[in-house]
This record gives C-alpha cells, structure tokens and sequence, in this order.
C-alpha cells in the first residue's frame, strides 16, 4: 500500500506514531506486575515462588533478546517500515497465547512470542525515527519511543485495577487479551507511512527518497534547501559507503565502529543495570517490603509511580535537544544511585525478615514515617529516570552508527538491553527474598559506575546530523569526551551541496582529460 504524503508532511505524526511500538514494551511490564498480587492469576498458575515468577517475567525479555537480534538481518533486507509492521503481527499472536495460556509453560510461550515482538519493535522504531527526522527534532522524536513505553506501562496498569474487581481468571486474561488492540492499529498505520529515505535510497530508489524528504521537511518541494542539504548528505555517505564493499558484520569491527559499538551496547546494559525496570516489574515487591500493606493499598501506590513516570518524560521530551545526551545522562546517574542508597539505607536499618501473603521477606513494620520515606524514594528514584536515562537512552544509540552497519550496530545494542533485563528479571525476585535492601545498595553502585563511564567515554551529539556524528569520532578523544564541543562535525548547506558539486567538476575534468 502506498504510503500517503499528505500524513507524511508531518514529522511529528509519522515518528510518534511508529512509537506505539515501544507502547507493547510497556503494556507488558503492567501485563505481570499488575497480576503479582491477583489472587486469580496466582491459583491458575499454582502461585509461582519467587523463581518460578522470575522465570515467568524473565520470558519475555528472552524473546525481545531474539527478535533485537533479527532486526541486524530484517533491518536492511526488508526494510524498517515492513519490520515494525511484522512486529505488530507477532504481537498479536502472543497476546491470544498469553490471553488462552492455561498452565506456566503456555504462559511462558506466550510471552516469548510477545517478547520476539517488542525486541523486533524497540530495535527498528529508534532507527526509523532518527532516519525521518531533522536533527534540531531527532531526540525529541526518538524519546517519544520512552514516553510511549511509560503510557503502556500506564494504560495497562489501569485496565489490570479496574479488572482486579472482576471474579474469576477474566480479572487478568481481559487485559492480557486487550493488549493486541495497540499492535493492530501499528501494523495497519504504518501501510500509510513512508519508508526511512536513507534505506530508500540506499536500495536504489533515489527518486522515492528525495520525495519522502521533500514531503518530511519541504511541504512536497523536492527543491528545498533543508531537502537539498539531507538529500546530498545522504547521497554521499551511501556512495562513500557503498566504494567500501558489499555490508557485513565485520564492518562492525572496522573504521572505529567498535568504540561506537560498545558505546551503544554499554548504555543499553546500564539503562537496565540501573534498576529501573526492576522497580516497574516488582514494584508490589518493592512497597511490600516498605511496609505498604493490603493489596488494594498498594496498586493504587505502584499506579502513582506510574503516573510520575509519564509525567516526568515529558520535560525530557521537550528539552532534550536543548540541554543535550551528556548532562542528563551524568545527572540521571547520580540522582538514581542516591535515591537507591536512600532506600537500601531506610530498609536495612528498621527492617527485619517477616512473613506477607505467606512469603518471608524483608519487610519494615511499626514504622509509617520510614514507609513512607521509601515510597517517595521510589517515587524521586523513578522522576529521576523518566527526565534523564530514559529517553536518552533509546536516542543515542541511534544516532552513533554511519548507515552501512546501522541496523546491524543498533540492533546488537537494544539486544544488550533484553540481554541484562532478562538477567534481572529472573535473578531479582530471589534476591529481595535472600539479600533483601542490600539488592538497591547494587543497583546504586551500578548507576555510580555509570556516571563514571560517561562522564569519560560518552560524547555529545545532539544537534548533528546522523552523517555529521562521523566527524566526532574521527577526534580521537576515546577518553577526554568533555572535549568534545557542540561544533564539532557540523556543516553548512553550502559546504554539503557545494562539496558535492566540487566533486562533479572535478569528475567532468578528468573526462576531459581522458579523452
């Protein structure tokens, strides 16, 4: 189906709506940890201990692991457009399983098949999103990705609580079976919106690319300056490309894209190593332990955190291209690992092993202040991550790599992301049961190492161009990142267009002279 341009004049449309993709990311955190405490789901499923439970969540970041990974092959062969809508189609069909699952091994299934989906999604839209938009948006439109995961993590919380009131396993299957709604709409819409133009014309279609740009950034007018300029960017880095050699993985090991690589795949490893989405899947663990007691009580706290979220990513969204990658990565890292020594802190020193819902944990009693102070830790603990880490680190990645080995770069790095959620979904349940308060001490320590390694390692890209981003790593500065200032790399249309002209002058003297 050919896509409409009169859609596609607008950037904001056709980026954020690709971000209901990230959407099914977050409607699954809620899809469990709105049931952990569903009387319901927990007969069905023969009230799972904390390792089989881990096991279960774990699932679906295995999944998104496998389908990050398809996306180095999908990516470039089928194109980003046609992978988000086979994202969408999977979606579907792990939300029936799980909504139909009867016994765990159904359920896991499920969630594996749910999981290929979102792994397939949260790889591919980032990338579509930085190749559609300009740079003075890109981050702005790529962290809509975020805030798209913090309203299905939203959405479906609140479907979980109004459905708790229902009797019977209809209490979790009705939201389990409600989630393919959302991946429906994706793989429909996005019939109706264009191809990135970089994967246009990097597959010979330089026609249909230039019009995608003009109908993007030129309200149709192909001869538009800020067209022209994208244009012959693109233009030159696919033929500088291209006289390289045919795309493998190897180009990942070549021309400096290792660094960028393990850039990429490091603040994956430590958007999750910051304990984040550990607070969103067990968040009923978490107030459990607080001190929070009775199940409705404590739903109606973990929806709060929610809602904080969602409305903390807004800031990010609107100044994220303003204030930069590097200040609110360095200031997201700080304030996380203060907000979990604060909460590790609290509970170790006036709490002690108890029983809840026939489970022995480490829980605070006898004190409401100290509860108190935890949940609204948790809650500065999640604002701090929703205004910072959280859209940032969907954005960078996408930006670090050059076209040739960009689907290949930034899909290994998200599936470093499901790699470590995997891990901590299924080792954090244990680990409150046995280490309890000590488990926030690690993740604080993790956010501190993190602001260590970007503050040396991590250069600023915003405002560049995806071309433009090559000229900062060429500078050579692997551990002197601050050096790095905001110039550097950017150029003007004249520069662009005029070099590429200098290059077809000097071709037709060299014609001149062989003949």
């Amino acid at each position: 189906m050919k896509y409409s341009a009169r859609i596609a004049s607008n950037p904001y449309i056709v980026g954020s709506f690709a971000c209901i993709g990230g959407g099914l990311f977050g409607l699954d955190i809620s899809s469990m940890s709105g049931v952990l405490a569903n009387q319901y789901y927990l007969r069905q499923f023969n009230h799972p201990a904390s390792g089989p439970q881990g096991a279960i969540t774990a699932s679906m970041p295995a999944g998104s692991f496998i389908g990050a990974l398809a996306v180095t092959y999908l990516g470039d062969r089928l194109g980003r457009k046609p992978t988000i809508i086979l994202a969408g189609l999977i979606w579907v069909i792990g939300s029936i399983l799980q909504c139909a699952s009867v016994n765990r091994g159904m359920l896991v299934v499920g969630r594996i098949v749910s999981g290929l989906s979102v792994g397939l999604s949260s790889a591919i839209v980032p990338i579509y999103q930085s190749e559609i938009t300009h740079p003075s948006i890109r981050g702005r439109i790529v962290s809509l990705q975020q805030w798209s995961i913090t309203w299905g993590i939203l959405i479906q919380y609140f479907i979980q609580f109004g459905c708790s009131y229902i009797e019977g396993v209809a209490s979790f299957r009705i939201p389990w079976g409600l989630q393919m709604i959302p991946a429906i709409v994706l793989s429909y819409g996005m019939m109706y919106f264009p191809e990135s133009p970089r994967w246009l014309y990097d597959h010979g279609r330089e026609e249909e690319a230039l019009q995608v740009l003009a109908d993007l950034h030129g309200r149709g007018d192909i001869k538009d300056e800020t067209v022209q300029f994208e244009f012959h960017e693109i233009k030159e880095q696919v033929e500088y490309e291209r006289s390289q050699g045919a795309k493998s993985y190897f180009d990942l090991l070549k021309d400096g894209n290792p660094r960028r690589v393990f850039l990429g795949m490091s603040l994956q490893m430590w958007s999750q190593l910051s304990g984040m989405n550990v607070m969103m899947y067990y968040i009923v663990y978490v107030f459990q332990g607080a001190g929070l007691t009775g199940t409705r009580g404590n739903l109606i706290a973990s929806s709060v955190q929610y809602v904080l979220n969602v409305a903390m990513t807004i800031p990010a969204i609107i100044y994220i291209d303003k204030w930069g990658r590097r200040p609110m990565l360095l200031a997201g890292t700080l304030l996380m690992g203060f907000w979990l020594f604060l909460v590790g802190g609290l509970q170790g020193s006036f709490g002690n092993w108890g029983v809840v819902d026939g489970n022995s944990i480490w829980v605070v009693s006898g004190h409401d202040s100290i509860t108190k102070g935890i949940i609204v830790s948790s809650y500065l603990f999640v604002c701090s991550f929703a205004v910072t880490m959280g859209p940032v680190s969907w954005t960078y990645p996408a930006e670090l790599f050059p076209l040739k080995v960009r689907s290949k770069a930034v899909s290994i790095a998200t599936a470093t992301n499901w790699l470590f959620n995997f891990c901590l979904a299924y080792a954090v349940p244990p680990g409150l049961s046995t280490i309890a308060w000590k488990t926030y001490f690690i993740f604080g320590t993790f956010n501190f190492a993190a602001f260590i390694h970007i503050l040396f390692m991590f250069p600023e890209t915003v405002g560049r161009s995806l071309e433009e981003v090559e000229e900062i790593f060429q500078q050579g500065h692997v551990f002197t990142a601050w050096r790095i200032g905001r110039d550097v790399g950017k150029k003007t249309v004249e520069e662009v267009v005029g070099h590429k002209s200098d290059k077809r002058s000097d071709s037709l003297e060299e014609e001149k002279v062989s003949a």
